[in-house]
């Protein structure tokens, strides 16, 4: 075997999965108005000036007998690294394309497509079905015995504050905090789980999320893996603890409504991306030639980084899924 495929083997073998096991007083069917409404606004949270989300496809899908809805959406991480970094790093590394295949109660997205800079040698693949249970059943996945072995268990509870960074906290987005005036749920106490799983008159279920990480650069992999699934954690996280606080903007939309606000949602981010890309021709057509290298566009630089660091500033808490 060459030392290329010997190589694939050592990389496949040594990489972490994650499953994260996410449970909700919500219903299965609630769910899913809940998370497409919720992804909408992040979608446009995370925005900032035309940098964020950039939506190219959202359309039904149908293949090997799987029905559901197609996303393509573009991560411009530009503004949301520091400086230094976006001065050293190579074209096409801070741009991530994402491609979601939405059937649910099962979705699955792969966040690696046509990364111009790391090509087929990182990939991020989440895996979520969606139970009506209370995170207690194991292997949901079917993985085999090899994986199963190497995958770690992570349960989430949206009301415990210790799992929240001072940054990320926001008390309109603390479940302990949050009661739903259209459902009466909330606010959810140190025993939530437990009073949940011994209330009839509830609904309850879980969202058991398989990440699977592949960063493939030796010297690097583990180190970047495990960092890749402390912030996958912090996201979904960040996301349900946003999604059931939002609970009472969406628990009565249907799904018509929902894919009315994503359309609405794609235009407003096409036109946001248009105008700052006309923006952008008439000021390189204005100041080519006009400064001196190294001189004021540096200072200019200087100061829309700064900008751009106040401007995405207050997204920190929003999430792309």
């Amino acid at each position: 075997m060459s030392p290329k495929y010997l190589a694939l083997d050592w990389f496949k073998e040594n990489h972490l999965s994650v499953t994260s096991r996410v449970v909700l007083p919500i219903s299965v069917e609630e769910y899913q108005v809940g998370q497409l409404y919720a992804v909408a606004e992040a979608s446009k949270n995370e925005t900032g000036g035309g940098e964020g989300v950039e939506v190219k496809e959202n359309r039904p899908y149908e293949e090997n007998g799987e029905k559901g809805q197609y996303t393509h959406k573009i991560y411009h991480l530009q503004s949301k690294v520091p400086g230094f970094i976006r001065m050293v790093a190579p074209k096409g590394s801070l741009t991530v394309h994402e491609k979601a295949w939405n059937a649910y109660p099962y979705c699955r997205t792969s966040e690696y497509h046509h990364n111009e800079y790391m090509k087929d040698k990182f990939e991020i693949k989440i895996e979520t079905w969606h139970k009506p249970d209370m995170g207690d059943q194991e292997n949901v996945h079917g993985l085999d015995n090899s994986m199963w072995e190497n995958t770690e268990i992570v349960n989430i509870d949206i009301a415990d504050r210790s799992c929240i960074s001072t940054k990320d906290y926001n008390p309109e987005h603390d479940p302990a905090i949050f009661k739903s005036e259209k459902t009466g749920r909330g606010p959810l106490g140190p025993e939530w789980k437990k009073e949940l799983a011994n209330n009839p008159n509830c609904p309850h279920m879980c969202a058991y999320k398989l990440v699977t990480v592949e960063f493939r650069k030796l010297g690097l992999q583990t180190q970047v893996e495990a960092l890749i699934h402390r912030v996958e954690k912090r996201l979904f996280t960040n996301f349900h603890r946003q999604l059931f606080c939002w609970m009472d903007k969406w628990i009565e939309l249907s799904m018509d409504d929902i894919r009315r606000m994503e359309d609405e949602t794609q235009k407003e981010l096409d036109e946001v991306t248009c105008e700052l890309l006309l923006l952008a021709r008439v000021y390189s057509a204005l100041t080519d030639g006009v400064f001196a290298p190294g001189e004021e566009k540096m200072e200019e630089s200087e100061e829309q980084s700064a900008d751009s660091g106040m401007r995405t500033g207050n997204n920190e808490g929003h999430s792309f899924r």
